[in-house]
């Protein structure tokens, strides 16, 4: 940098071009942090040229880091570089930093620059370069570039050229408007409403029920829909567990500590009686005086209420004890359920109390208690021990024991079941999460290790096979095939039974007559239908007025008819905010094409130089 940084010469900044610039910083300075980015200072020092600008391997590692860092946190973990290739991010970062070069290059070109203040502006501006006192460090600026490998003279290169390239694009994009007949259309199209009145079909709408199948019939629909009777890839595991569950029941009970449970938990067992109220308070006594000569005349308690401007859900308080209510504790326990007492004083000024319930006192005595507790107390002993035994059993793998060993001299159960990454089976086992996740990642010879369970179990466990996808013998899934012919014949005799009833009312018949239709009134393209499938709609606005359809889907059949085609509404907020977004849309729109499309010529005109083996050493260089 020529000069020491001054606050000479500062200028206003727009929004945009805020965004941009703290964008530059982000990736620069935050981005970067812990990623090992470094100089590739061998041979090969750029990736890349577009006309007189290059993009060197630095800009490129960076850039790459950047978005490869952005999808980390999209998925929420850190994906390594070989990773995201795979997806394809190099093209993205390969096609923005030629798309960044080539407006450089333009900018360039046509003389396009900012001066030395503005970028003094721009940098004294920036929190990253601020010291404790608030003001511009130097020594601040200095370190932060020289912790991401830049210089001052190439940051503040690359800063000018950011400016220059944000004037550059606002003036391409900028001024863009989607022409009127365009945006008509659209609002047109887009504020369309539907009404339609449908007949949803079920199985009691059919004229006969359907018949039982034969044997051959499965037989024919086990062949035909082998897929749907195909055991899916497992995992076959073996594991070796110890669960509290199992064990609780052989741990000692002490009756002493029993009963000591229970008297520190005596709130539990020993509930007083309770009252469900509802307190509708008042600013002054007179007030309240005045509403309980008003509720004492036959005004209802619910009109007091609604002239407070409350509801009734404002004022409940719930189920109440006796001596949460302090001195009016007495005049409410007193009183009969849907009594109103008061007014009363209370911790937010005189009110009426109304009861609206009485909860009776509840005792539950030790011994009824006991089972309850001692399953509780043996279950906390089983926990304790098995935690206990953790170190033990990870030193008996350790030392090369295998699960079979586990089973026969520490006593841990022993099984095997087939396990299928994304779905849970019915065992026990299969419902701790812990386990679900060490067997997802589990692989052939691995080494077994103890896991500890949520509910403080220990399983340690080992892959034996992959048991490939095989159909499930005929035999074994008949009760399945049974249930899956007949959800299919249903669905068939439905969609048979829909197309006779669209001929009929085709014919004049009146849709009512076929059932309890339901009626909507209109609806917009992105409306909703309760228990309906979200392919209704779409088909609805296809439809001309008048029109009669079948509409299916999975375990839905139903005959449409469209009653009308309602216009956009063309007054109002809603309709003028529509609008409003429409353009603005379309014509972001319009400017994003402009753009894409300037840019490819600029490109294309410039002409463009890769590097890919430069390119493949900043891909390897990357963790």
């Amino acid at each position: 940098m020529a000069k020491t940084p001054t606050e000479e010469g500062k200028r206003p900044r727009g929004k945009a071009q805020e965004i941009a610039v703290w964008g530059l910083m982000a990736m620069l300075i935050l981005g970067l942090g812990g990623f090992g980015v470094t100089s590739f200072s061998g041979g090969v020092t750029k990736v890349a040229s577009v006309g007189d600008i290059d993009i060197s391997t630095d800009d490129y590692a960076r850039a790459l880091q950047t978005q490869i860092n952005a999808m980390s946190q999209q998925f929420g973990q850190q994906i390594s570089t070989q990773e995201a290739l795979a997806f394809g991010i190099d093209k993205q970062v390969i096609q923005s930093v030629i798309t960044r070069a080539a407006l450089d290059n333009e900018a360039a070109r046509i003389g396009l620059s900012v001066g030395d203040a503005v970028v003094v502006s721009e940098i004294t501006g920036m929190d990253s370069f601020k010291g404790t006192s608030g003001a511009f460090d130097r020594e601040a600026y200095r370190f932060s570039l020289d912790r991401n490998n830049l210089t001052e003279t190439q940051f503040e290169t690359n800063l000018r050229r950011d400016i220059s390239r944000e004037l550059l694009q606002g003036a391409i994009g900028g001024g863009f408007t989607a022409p009127k007949a365009m945006t008509d259309t659209l609002f047109a199209w887009t504020g369309e409403r539907r009404g339609f009145s449908m007949l949803r079909l079920t199985e009691a709408d059919l004229p006969a029920p359907v018949a039982e199948p034969a044997e051959a019939d499965l037989k024919a629909h086990y062949d035909a829909h082998l897929d749907r009777f195909t055991r899916p890839e497992a995992k076959r595991i073996t594991y070796a567990s110890l669960l509290p569950e199992t064990i609780a029941k052989d741990q000692p009970v002490d009756e002493a500590l029993l009963k000591e449970l229970y008297q520190q938990r005596i709130d539990e067992f020993v509930v007083p009686e309770r009252r469900i109220l509802e307190r509708l308070v008042y600013p002054d006594q007179a007030a309240a005086d005045a509403a309980k000569a008003a509720l004492d005349g036959g005004t209802p308690f619910e009109t007091l209420v609604t002239e407070r401007g409350l509801t009734l859900d404002a004022i409940a308080l719930g189920d109440v004890a006796k001596d949460d209510l302090g001195a009016a504790g007495e005049a409410v326990f007193a009183a009969a359920e849907g009594d109103v007492v008061g007014p009363v004083q209370t911790d937010l000024g005189p009110a009426l109390i109304r009861v609206v319930a009485l909860l009776a006192a509840e005792e539950t005595a030790f011994e009824a208690a006991r089972e309850t507790l001692a399953i509780e107390f043996q279950t906390d002993a089983a926990r304790r021990l098995i935690a206990g035994r953790v170190e033990e059993i990870d030193d008996l793998l350790a030392g090369g024991a295998t699960l079979e060993d586990l089973s026969k001299d520490a006593g841990l159960a022993l099984a095997t079941l087939d396990f299928v990454p994304g779905q849970q089976s019915d065992a026990v086992i299969e419902g701790y999460p812990a386990f679900r996740t060490a067997a997802e990642a589990v692989q052939t010879g691995d080494f077994p290790q103890a896991i500890v369970l949520e509910d403080g179990g220990v399983v340690a466990l080992r892959l034996d096979e992959i048991v490939p996808a095989a159909p499930i013998p005929f035999d074994e899934a008949k009760e399945k095939i049974a249930e899956d012919w007949r959800k299919d014949a249903v669905a068939a005799a439905l969609t048979a039974r829909a197309a006779q009833i669209k001929t009929e009312i085709e014919g004049g018949a009146a849709i009512g007559s076929f059932g309890i239709v339901d009626v909507t009134p209109e609806t917009a393209r992105n409306g909703f239908v309760a228990d309906a499938p979200e392919t209704l709609l779409p088909e609805v606005f296809k439809l001309a007025e008048g029109a009669v359809q079948v509409i299916e889907a999975e375990g839905f059949v139903a005959v449409v008819r469209l009653d009308n085609i309602l216009p956009a509404a063309t007054t109002g907020e809603d309709a003028l905010a529509m609008q409003e977004a429409l353009t603005a849309q379309a014509g972001q729109a319009i400017a994003s094409d402009a753009f894409a499309a300037f840019t490819a010529a600029l490109t294309a005109n410039a002409g463009i130089t890769l590097d890919q083996a430069a390119i493949n050493a900043v891909h390897t260089s990357l963790p």
